[in-house]
């Protein structure tokens, strides 16, 4: 239990830094975005710019999703929830996060497949910076898989309320 704690631990600040990189590239795509207005009212531009800002917007979806999961900011459907008693709930919660922790370890391994294809292949995009595109993608498998560890640990939390709603309607402590 020590070493799933230590382990729970580092993913804790391994999600928040990555994140922490996001508003970094958060202020990286205010400042470009900024930079290429002002260099457009003096008739010039920076070609790599668009680019690198629509792949940073990429980048920024993947490197927080794990950690708006951990603090609860990922949209639910609660018409249903709202209306069940808390043991149901928890259930329903449990089953729901074990499910979309299987969905994204799929999507984690298709998007990792897809990379791996276009590292191999030296896939490029048909732009004038012509970027290679397996590392502007490999942050997808990076981010489902993360996103699949934070809803397998949402969904051990959701067992634990529901283990302790059993104990609470048993009426033990």
């Amino acid at each position: 239990m020590k070493l799933l704690k230590k382990v729970m631990a580092i993913f804790d600040r391994t999600s928040n830094f990555l994140a922490f990189l996001a508003g970094v590239l958060l202020y990286f795509v205010l400042f470009g975005v900024l930079l290429t207005i002002t260099l457009r009212l003096f008739g010039s531009s920076l070609v790599w710019m668009f680019e690198s800002t629509e792949f940073a917007l990429l980048w920024i979806t993947f490197l927080g999703t794990a950690w708006v999961l951990k603090i609860g900011g990922h949209v639910k459907m609660e018409l249903l929830l709202t209306r069940v008693n808390p043991r149901p709930r928890a259930l329903l919660n449990t089953i729901t996060s074990v499910i979309a922790a299987i969905i994204c370890l799929v999507v984690a391994w298709y998007g990792a497949t897809v990379s791996w294809e276009y590292y191999q292949i030296g896939y490029r995009t048909y732009t004038e910076w012509r970027p290679f595109v397996a590392p502007v993608l490999v942050i997808i498998p990076v981010g489902f898989f993360f996103l699949f560890i934070q809803f397998l640990i949402t969904a051990y939390g959701y067992l634990g309320e529901w283990r302790a709603s059993a104990d609470k309607e048993k009426g033990q402590p």
